[in-house]
């Protein structure tokens, strides 16, 4: 696993620009990473597909808008955007499909064979247990409760009894060793 930053920032900023392909492999680069994120964390692979789908319409609606940035860091940008859309779905009880209608696209019709399949990525793509074997483990659970699971530095303080400052370098450290194990630069 080794995904560049950079590299996703130059696909974003060349779909921005008008190159659709350059959208095309950034999916082809985290589609199998984000599913099995997804797949993990709603344990239904239909649930997990639509999640998915949603999360790569909204990541282009997003990236075409142009009063926005490119991010920094693309793969935390999306994941960001599957964790949202994952609340939002477990608390509306079904995924919103607002972005596939803003691009004109289909609700996916997955038959058993999507299915299997999907699950064969989710029990061979281990990407998060992988970061969390090279991330001290004080560093990665601050970072997954605050960037996943969107706590803020406060609770976080008192849910661990220690200072926000702690709390705050643990984030930072594993923002580092995520940039090296990504090879990015910035999280």
């Amino acid at each position: 696993m080794s995904f560049s930053a950079d590299t996703d920032r130059q696909l974003l900023a060349a779909c921005r620009a008008g190159e659709q392909q350059a959208f095309g492999s950034f999916y082809v680069r985290h589609r199998e990473v984000l599913l099995s994120f997804l797949v993990r964390r709603v344990r239904n692979p239909e649930v997990a597909a639509d999640l998915l789908a949603e999360t790569f319409a909204s990541a282009l609606v997003a990236i075409k808008d142009q009063d926005r940035p490119v991010p920094d860091v693309p793969a935390a940008w999306l994941f960001t955007i599957a964790r949202n859309l994952m609340v939002d779905a477990v608390g509306r009880q079904r995924v919103e499909g607002e972005a596939r209608r803003k691009l004109g696209l289909e609700r996916l019709q997955l038959d058993d064979q999507d299915i299997r399949s999907i699950e064969a990525v989710a029990s061979s793509t281990d990407v998060v247990a992988e970061l969390e074997k090279r991330i001290p483990a004080a560093e990665w659970q601050v970072f997954c409760a605050r960037v996943l699971d969107d706590e803020s530095y406060g609770h976080i303080a008192s849910r661990l009894r220690c200072s926000e400052a702690v709390v705050r370098k643990r984030v930072s450290r594993a923002k580092s060793n995520l940039r090296t194990i990504l090879g990015g630069r910035s999280v």
